[in-house]
């Protein structure tokens, strides 16, 4: 492959595919800032600690940043179609049952976040007069609100993957190199 067209975007590509691809880059910035925002936060601890100086804080904040670490980087999973299934057994389905199987789990998949998103913004006013016990002055409002944050990007990987596969009525050339959890082409 020549260096010109190394990085190219391939001419098939729809505009789900590109805001995905985009999405999903926003994401990776996002995991791993907050890694890097977490590998900082305990070497910090670590070092005050070994020197006779613990942060008072120290462990509650690398708890909720990995919280968050887990919710964004689920939400990342999504984009990337990384998380955990069962694509031999879907892939032995034929292509139109195989199709119907991945649209009726994507709507599940969507009703779920929705309805954990709503809990989470539902609860996080509730846990607005609540604040983390080492730094008093951070609601726990906001340290939850990573759950109804997360179910939205959650929803918005789903439901391009949704659109793909409503507007795929064609069967893969070779459906058995071809799972759902690598997403349609």
């Amino acid at each position: 492959m020549s260096n010109a067209t190394e990085g190219a975007i391939p001419a098939a590509e729809t505009a789900t595919h590109r805001f995905r691809r985009r999405y999903g880059a926003f994401l990776e910035w996002v995991v791993i800032a907050l890694m890097v925002i977490l590998a900082a936060e305990v070497t910090l601890g670590v070092v005050f600690r070994g020197i006779g100086r613990s942060l008072s804080w120290y462990d509650e904040i690398a708890s909720v940043l990995l919280a968050w670490l887990t919710f964004y980087g689920s939400a990342l999973a999504s984009v990337k179609r990384a998380h955990i299934g069962c694509p031999e057994l879907v892939e032995r389905m034929p292509w139109p049952e195989r199709r119907a199987f991945g649209i009726v789990t994507q709507l599940l998949l969507i009703a779920f976040f929705v309805l954990l998103g709503g809990v989470g913004v539902w609860i996080t006013p509730v846990l607005a007069t609540d604040s983390l016990v080492s730094l008093p002055r951070v609601p726990m409002s906001v340290v939850q609100s990573v759950i109804p944050i997360s179910a939205a990007l959650i929803v918005i990987a789903e439901v391009t993957h949704l659109i793909d596969l409503i507007a795929d009525k064609t069967s893969p050339r070779d459906a058995q190199s071809v799972a759902l959890s690598d997403g349609l082409r």
